[in-house]
């Protein structure tokens, strides 16, 4: 397999390459991740089941679209495809390090600027993909109030009751979303869409980074609403970021909102209590109405 990948890796860069040293480094709970190195240069190759190539493709094409915005660095795709059992992904490798403030500042006003990138086509994406493991659909939708019931919320609600869960309130706030989203009208941004806190970093020399990406066009506050779900990021990052894009009225709550789509996701994949939070939640969401 091994052989295989780097094979791949000499016939898309063009240059000789021998995957000599290979070490697991942390690849998430969804895949495995590995450094492979010739001792001149090294990748960041993930690695899943061979029938979980479409998602690989899917993160590859998330990417090279961030990276043409040229707006903030991501790792570059540099391969992907399936040898024996397994379906793989090499990534460029980014030496990571502790960001200073002034990075986390320029990360938020990095990620101001990808939010300006939008599509004329309307909320979604040119394919579907994935958040976690779980499937993402994106179809082109010209409603963000429909996107976010039926792409969104109904599809982890849906995935949610069949794994047993139970949320008396889920079609009373799914009614309500209109009321909800009422007076905000947001444009398609391009947004990372699973931007917590293990999702970005700065580098050793000090460059903010996103990676690890479920791409596709909505509300830009979907991306910020997620950086406070899990520890939020350093507050220079924010100050950084309504610097180039101020927040629109009512984020507070909308926050609630988006967020409930990550519980309810992580419920899918984790179970456990993330039901109950779910529920609170929503109770949260239509004490506002």
């Amino acid at each position: 397999m091994w052989e295989q990948i780097a094979t791949q890796i000499s016939q898309v860069t063009g240059h000789p390459f021998q995957g000599r040293d290979r070490r697991a480094v942390g690849g998430g709970c969804i895949n495995s991740g590995y450094a492979l190195s010739d001792g001149d240069r090294t990748y960041f190759v993930k690695l899943n089941q061979a029938a979980q190539l479409a998602m690989f493709e899917a993160e590859a094409a998330g990417l090279r679209e961030m990276v043409a915005t040229q707006a903030v660095r991501v790792p570059q795709p540099i391969a992907w495809g399936t040898a024996g059992n397994s379906a793989y992904l090499v990534l460029e490798w980014l030496d990571l390090g502790q960001g200073r403030s002034s990075a986390w500042r320029e990360m938020g006003r990095q990620l101001a600027k990808l939010h300006n990138t939008t599509a004329k086509d309307g909320f979604g994406w040119q394919m579907n993909n994935t958040i976690g493991s779980t499937p993402q659909p994106n179809p082109w939708t010209e409603s963000w109030v429909e996107f976010w019931r039926t792409q969104r919320l109904g599809f982890q609600f849906n995935l949610a009751n069949r794994r047993g869960g139970h949320f008396p309130q889920q079609e009373q706030l799914l009614a309500a979303l209109p009321t909800l989203l009422a007076g905000h009208d947001p444009q398609p941004a391009l947004v990372h869409g699973d931007l917590w806190s293990g999702n970005a970093a700065v580098s050793q020399t000090g460059e903010p980074v996103i990676f690890d990406p479920a791409t596709y066009y909505g509300d830009r506050e979907v991306d910020l609403a997620m950086t406070e779900l899990f520890g939020g990021f350093p507050a220079e990052f924010y100050q950084g970021y309504t610097e180039i894009y101020a927040l629109d009225s009512g984020y507070q709550h909308r926050k609630i909102l988006y967020n409930l789509y990550h519980i309810l996701n992580h419920f899918n994949l984790f179970g456990g209590s993330y039901a109950s939070q779910a529920n609170r939640m929503i109770a949260q969401l239509l004490a506002l109405l």
